[in-house]
């Protein structure tokens, strides 16, 4: 029987190389051509490049995608589904239940960190293996001399409160999981990062965003508060209005460095069971684009708090210089969605067409409006990585592999990482991008056309943001008298930003010309520098620490990491986020260096 069942599997895998090869080279040449063809009007204005020599790396990523078939996606399959079973078991157990695990959970890490040894334990770090990060930056500050703290463990949604309208879940609960415990609820979060992978402990240290951000602000601006382990094993909740209230503010975007997140309370909305989309195409030069983008979501007269003229979510997707497709949404029942005339798009289903092609369809096609269930939509963009998956899988978009492994998709970021090596892990930052250009609404333009010139990368994500003015001056804060331009999008409290999201390889790249990347990245972060934008730190960054503490404000962020014991005990937030090889020697050098500098004051931004 095993022989049997070996033989049908090699038969398969035979056959399957052999068809998926024709494809890909296919594919591929499809590929080159979409390059050309959305460059094709910055070649006069983009620098002359000369042709690249292909070597031996050329030919590894370009086959990449036989490893991808044969070993990341059965295994991501297998691992989703492990994840899964482990989330219905936690889901049949009691709220009562979870929280008495959850607080057993609690006193093991504060044990743990109470056996560290200052002098020869290094400093203190999760236990999570360095490519198991979704983010694409490099995890390699674990090589430096650390100690481990095991939180694995803190996956339960510990409780919904209706009436409080709060999740109260824990760091590693991840957007698919927590959607699909509110969303029958008629509830969700009021930010749902799109991936299913995104957990709520990376959004909150990190950076998260959703098309609903333009009303509620980042993920991190819809916590209500925090659980934290401290240095000392001190396990304190900090909230905007107690006497944690700086802490409360400083945990966003500090990577974990403050403490450890144990859990953490989260603002829910009421929500219905579909989304009515509009699919409106745009076509104009990168200037047209950017204000047909504000225009759909930030009404003109500065009425930007009025339901009855925003839209609930909002993005755009940029195909070319000249082309691009705005999507609103608003919430609709199933008894509108189900009336007659009306067309309901399932997107969830792993034989549809990937989400982006769907919408460019819109260029075609002209503006058109269509329903898509509630949750299906949080995650449209999940099974496709955005558009990264037509890269790693040249042929994952076609009608025969959707039907027959679409259900399979998408791979495990972390597994992609897993097995791709350090070569072609310098491969893809020097010739690939992902970043996240966060800039002002006013300068989006300038951003699309800064992109089209020095990176050509197509399609391009737009998604707006609110950045809140808070009582404490964060690590990213508004432009200081935002308030009295009164910009489109802007109110008194918080200014609009947006998020330009570049994923993808670039014109260059496409047309076999040189392109260095990591030049192009410096250049990025020192445009983001002039014009106050800022740029996630799930990225690889080339930001020296002048320059890092050019773009983030490190006031508040210095001053709790003293007032809470962190110095010497967890790695700084720089360090944490530069790219390369932390040694054990440089890390501590730094915290040294830290620990001797006077306390900084805190800025309070002025009424």
């Amino acid at each position: 029987m095993q022989f049997f069942l070996c033989s049908i599997l090699f038969i398969w895998v035979l056959f399957f190389y052999i068809f998926a090869s024709f494809l890909c080279s296919l594919q591929l040449s499809m590929i080159f051509s979409f390059g050309l063809s959305s460059s094709k009007m910055s070649d006069l204005e983009a620098p002359l490049r000369p042709k690249r020599k292909k070597n031996v790396m050329d030919f590894l990523v370009q086959f990449r995608w036989v490893v991808v078939i044969f070993v990341v996606l059965p295994l991501s399959f297998l691992y989703y589904f492990s994840i899964y079973l482990g989330d219905v078991r936690s889901e049949c157990k009691s709220f009562k239940q979870r929280q008495k695990e959850h607080d057993e959970n609690v006193k093991k890490v504060v044990k743990r960190l109470k056996e560290r040894n200052a002098s020869k334990d290094g400093l203190v770090c999760t236990a999570r293996k360095p490519w198991v990060a979704v983010g694409m930056r490099n995890v390699d500050y674990k090589r430096a001399r650390h100690f481990e703290v095991d939180l694995s463990p803190f996956r339960n949604v510990l409780d919904i409160d209706k009436e409080r309208m709060i999740a109260r879940v824990e760091p590693l609960v991840n957007m698919g999981q927590i959607s699909r415990v509110t969303v029958p609820m008629n509830l969700s979060l009021a930010v749902v990062a799109e991936l299913d992978d995104l957990t709520v402990g990376g959004l909150i240290n990190g950076y998260g965003i959703e098309g609903s951000s333009h009303i509620y602000g980042l993920f991190s601006d819809t916590v209500v508060s925090y659980e934290v382990i401290l240095a000392d094993g001190q396990v304190v909740r900090a909230t905007k209005d107690n006497e944690y209230s700086d802490l409360f503010y400083a945990i966003p975007w500090s990577q974990g460095t403050l403490g450890l997140l144990v859990s953490a309370e989260i603002k829910l909305i009421p929500v219905k069971e579909y989304m009515k989309l509009t699919y409106k195409p745009v076509v104009g030069n990168l200037k047209e684009i950017a204000q047909a983008y504000i225009d759909s979501f930030s009404p003109r007269d500065g009425d930007q708090d009025n339901p009855a003229k925003v839209p609930d979510f909002v993005e755009t997707m940029v195909y070319s210089p000249t082309e691009a497709v705005c999507m609103t949404g608003r919430y609709a029942s199933k008894a509108e969605a189900k009336q007659k005339g009306n067309v309901i798009n399932n997107v969830g289903w792993w034989f549809k067409t990937w989400f982006y092609q769907h919408a460019q369809t819109a260029l075609k096609r002209g503006e058109f409006v269509e329903y898509i269930p509630t949750r299906e939509y949080y995650h449209r963009h999940t099974r496709c990585l955005y558009w990264e998956g037509k890269l790693i899988l040249p042929f994952g978009d076609q009608w025969w592999f959707r039907f027959l492994f679409g259900w399979i998709m998408p791979p495990k970021v972390s597994l992609l990482k897993a097995t791709q090596g350090e070569y072609i892990r310098n491969y893809y930052h020097e010739n690939h991008v992902i970043q996240d250009m966060l800039v002002p609404l006013y300068k989006v333009g300038d951003a699309l056309e800064w992109v089209n010139h020095e990176m050509e990368v197509y399609p391009i994500w737009l998604c707006p943001h609110r950045l809140y003015r808070l009582p404490l001056k964060t690590m990213v804060y508004p432009e200081p008298g935002f308030e009295l331009h009164r910009r489109q999008g802007d109110t008194q409290y918080a200014q609009m930003y947006t998020d330009v999201g570049v994923y993808y390889a670039p014109g260059p790249i496409l047309r076999g010309e040189v392109f260095d990347g990591i030049e192009a990245v410096r250049k990025m972060e020192s445009w983001l520098i002039e014009n106050h934008g800022f740029q996630p730190q799930y990225a690889v960054s080339e930001l020296t620490e002048k320059n890092f503490w050019r773009m983030f404000d490190g006031g508040l962020y210095e001053h709790c990491r003293r007032k809470y014991r962190a110095i010497g005990t967890f790695m700084s937030v720089y360090y944490k986020s530069k790219k390369g090889k932390k040694t054990e020697k440089e890390v501590q050098d730094a915290e040294q260096e830290t620990a001797e500098l006077e306390t900084p004051e805190v800025d309070e931004p002025a009424d």
